[in-house]
């Protein structure tokens, strides 16, 4: 989770930390709102692999950051195609995997410190309404660090889960994805307290 951050002088890194999460953000929900179809989605893929080029991120980087989604994506699609079709599971996982990449190339090109003083720096002026800045900074930065992490786990327990020769039980998938995630949840919470995060 920690020290995703790759140093670099491309344009993309060279962006505020501020226009590259207003960008993160409008691009997915724009991606979200505007892709209707298979194609469409293929082109949206081809842009953010040609910025994952333009940041100069290996490819062995950049797929290692969308291979623990693999296991969800397909248990995803599987759903989408029973109650949908094939077109809107392959929308769906395509617009998934599009958020995810684009998440991995925001954390791969900025820095957690920069990414916690923009949001901090933003939010200032609802501090006279009671809003804590630096809490909501470090909130969104563990949630956007956090992505890679929970994707982490699903393919753990999914190899786990191979292994055994469950490979089709949804059971022995969802239960300890759910018991690992909440554990470090609790860990975090532990450490974020230890560190005097949850001082009044």
């Amino acid at each position: 989770m920690i020290g995703l951050y790759r140093p670099g002088n491309s344009l993309l890194h060279r962006l505020p930390a501020g226009v590259k999460l207003v960008l993160l953000i409008v691009a997915i929900l724009a991606a979200t709102i505007l892709v209707r179809t298979p194609v469409a989605v293929g082109a949206v893929a081809v842009v953010v692999a040609a910025l994952f080029a333009t940041a100069r991120i290996p490819a062995k980087v950049a797929v290692a950051q969308l291979r623990p989604i693999v296991w969800m994506l397909l248990i995803i699609g599987v759903f989408q195609v029973i109650i949908t079709s094939w077109q809107r599971a392959l929308v769906v996982c395509g617009l998934l995997l599009i958020s995810v990449a684009l998440a991995a190339l925001f954390t791969l090109t900025t820095r957690i410190s920069d990414m916690l003083d923009t949001v901090s720096r933003a939010l200032q002026p609802l501090r006279r309404f009671g809003v804590d800045p630096e809490r909501v900074g470090l909130m969104l930065a563990l949630a956007i660090r956090c992505i890679p992490l929970l994707a982490t786990i699903v393919h753990e327990v999914a190899e786990a889960r191979k292994a055994r020769g469950l490979q089709w039980s949804m059971t022995a998938l969802a239960t300890p994805v759910l018991v690992r995630a909440l554990r470090t949840a609790d860990a975090m919470g532990d450490a974020l307290v230890a560190r005097g995060v949850d001082d009044d």
